[in-house]
């Protein structure tokens, strides 16, 4: 009869005989799983790093856009309406005069929620530009106000 711990004995003298080879075996394969584990580990950080740096620069760029987009957006449809005088508003409003060669009048009539551009003659009333015209006219004020903005801001 064998008792159980003979058994035990004999598989302690089983794991004798066979160690040295499973030994190598193991040790090799545990020095290649802590190599690749390095090797990851290391490009984890880089793409982390990467992704950050992309993450930081991006966030910046976008919220300096952002920015610039909502300052243009007040330039464009409070202040030229309202007549402001701002270096920045009359600049704007200078250059879009000088390109389209007339001046201009903004206004936002009480009935309507759309902005209206006039064309000012001389003695005549203001006519309203209407149209592609008037598309053409307020896609390039939008692109100055922009355009003067960044260039403004810090």
């Amino acid at each position: 009869m064998v008792l159980a711990s003979d058994k035990c004995r004999e598989k302690e003298l089983y794991a004798v005989t066979a160690l040295p080879y499973q030994v190598r075996a193991m040790l090799r394969t545990y020095g290649r799983q802590v190599t690749t584990a390095r090797r990851l580990a290391r490009y984890r950080r880089s793409l982390v790093a990467a992704e950050a740096e992309d993450d930081v620069r991006i966030s910046r760029e976008a919220k300096r856009r952002e920015l610039v987009g909502r300052v243009a957006a007040e330039i464009v449809e409070n202040c030229l309406v309202t007549g402001s005088d701002t270096p920045v508003v009359e600049e704007i409003k200078a250059e879009l005069e000088e390109e389209l060669g007339f001046p201009l009048l903004f206004a936002y009539p009480p009935e309507d929620q759309e902005m209206r551009i006039f064309i000012v003659r001389d003695e005549s009333a203001p006519e309203e530009l209407t149209g592609e015209v008037k598309a053409a006219t307020f896609k390039r004020l939008w692109e100055l106000a922009l355009e003067k903005v960044d260039e403004t801001m810090l």
